[in-house]
């Protein structure tokens, strides 16, 4: 890997300059405006794979925004490494609140990244990260290093559910054939403390539609007459929680898997100071289900969280009526053995029970997935752990996320293939808000740590 290494080293600065250009195109795929710009990076994305020496790259159409494909066969009795990625983002807003343009990439340092982080929406999540497998792939076939084969699948709707994800890999199982998933779209406790995300949270996600009388009405005439959906809303929101932050929908935590005491003590071992989380968040204080931990809270229970509300005049001045509907987006988070449908179901029918005569209910399911963890004496999480020791100069510590990857569940289910995390952000990137935010330490970091997962992959699979 040698040779790798120092072609890395070389080209530092012309791999970062394609990053800050792959960041100016604005592919937000939820917004229907930026249609264009989410096909062209897609373009973009191909247009780097074949540059870098893939055998055969398509652009595969969906009914939705395209897959890329990619793949380099040195050898077929030789193990091969799929990568998944994406290339679509986040929207920006509330783009007051970013300090430069979320479009126009800048390099400013942090008190976390005194080396300096690249500013930019999909920085870390998921350009960044996905480019970082795109350039270690380029480094180890320029010196002749690839010690495998190699087959990359980057989408442009992981950010809206991955809809059309799941047909593509039923009808190109044999396309996609591999021997393991090579995924970076998590992240590591700090740039000293490396660590593998071995467990991700599922997903259950819902929007919800309370309507009251069949217009809006003046609320001085009709107010303590009539109900309000938005009173009324916020009333059973607030009962989905009790005095212990327990979720109240019946049936919720059946087939939640309890962690032993010993499980729950190797969890304690990774570093983690309260105060400081504290601190990057500006809180007073942390919150969430009586009996367990702040980083338990945020990995191996399940949540219900409110992700937008809104109903009746949200302009400028007054306006005094009582809204004919009110609305909002609820998402849960799920943990192993929790059926992200069955879940769903439940949410639907207690949301439904518990509304007062007096309004309708509507509940919309959007997307969800299953929970996934990938065990630690796997052949691919001791090629992860060696190629991090190898860069970072020390074990990596095991990690359940909070966050939540559907396809990681539904590649196993398909392909029959476990997934490895390799994630080089940080918590304090700012996915999905404003600023977010890459160091170029992680950056580089993450181009040289992946090879070595390639190199120690192949030799174990002997």
């Amino acid at each position: 890997m040698k040779a790798t290494q120092n072609f890395i080293q070389e080209n530092k600065e012309r791999f970062l300059s394609e990053l800050v250009d792959l960041l100016k195109l604005p592919s937000v795929s939820a917004d229907p405006k930026f249609s264009k710009d989410v096909h062209k990076t897609a373009e973009s994305i191909a247009e780097h794979l074949n540059k870098i020496g893939m055998d055969t790259v398509e652009i595969c159409q969906t009914a939705g925004y395209p897959i890329v494909y990619g793949e380099k066969i040195i050898d077929s009795t030789l193990p091969t490494v799929l990568v998944y990625g994406h290339y679509d983002v986040q929207p920006a807003d509330p783009i007051d609140l970013w300090t430069s343009p979320a479009f126009e990439p800048v390099i400013k340092t942090t008190a976390i990244h005194p080396e300096g982080a690249i500013f930019a929406r999909g920085a870390c999540d998921d350009k960044g990260q996905m480019f970082m497998h795109v350039k270690a792939v380029e480094a180890m076939l320029q010196a002749k290093d690839l010690p495998c084969n190699v087959k990359f699948m980057i989408e442009g709707e992981e950010e809206v559910g991955s809809a059309n994800l799941g047909i593509f890999v039923k009808n190109n199982v044999e396309k996609l054939k591999a021997d393991i998933i090579l995924v970076s779209d998590t992240g590591m406790l700090s740039n000293n403390d490396p660590s593998i995300t071995t467990g991700l949270r599922g997903l259950s996600y819902v929007e919800v539609e309370v309507t009251g009388p069949n217009r809006d009405l003046h609320s001085g005439l009709y107010g303590g007459c009539v109900a309000n959906p938005i009173n009324t809303l916020a009333k059973m929101i607030a009962s989905l929680h009790d005095e212990n932050n327990k979720i109240t929908i019946p049936g919720f935590y059946d087939k939640v898997v309890e962690l032993s005491e010993e499980e729950r003590a190797e969890m304690a071992k990774a570093p983690f100071s309260l105060e400081k989380y504290c601190e990057a968040l500006d809180l007073n204080e942390v919150m969430g289900e009586a009996g367990y931990s702040t980083m338990e809270r945020g990995s191996i229970r399940p949540t219900l969280d409110v992700n937008g509300i809104w109903g009746g005049y949200t302009g400028e001045g007054a306006k005094t009526v009582i809204a004919s509907k009110a609305y909002a987006k609820i998402s849960m988070r799920l943990v192993p053995d929790q059926d992200p449908e069955e879940i769903t179901h439940l949410f639907l029918n207690h949301f439904q029970a518990i509304a007062p005569a007096s309004v309708n209910v509507t509940v919309k399911p959007h997307h969800g997935g299953e929970a996934a963890v990938t065990p630690i004496d796997s052949i691919g999480y001791k090629a992860a752990a060696i190629a991090y020791e190898t860069t970072f100069g020390k074990k990596p510590i095991p990690v359940r996320s909070g966050g939540s990857i559907p396809i990681v569940a539904m590649f196993e289910k398909i392909l029959g293939l476990k997934t490895i995390l390799m994630g080089f952000g940080l918590d304090s990137d700012a996915i999905h808000s404003p600023n977010e935010h890459f160091g170029l330490f992680n950056f580089y970091k993450g181009i040289e740590t992946i090879p070595y997962f390639y190199k120690n992959f192949t030799e174990l699979s002997k």
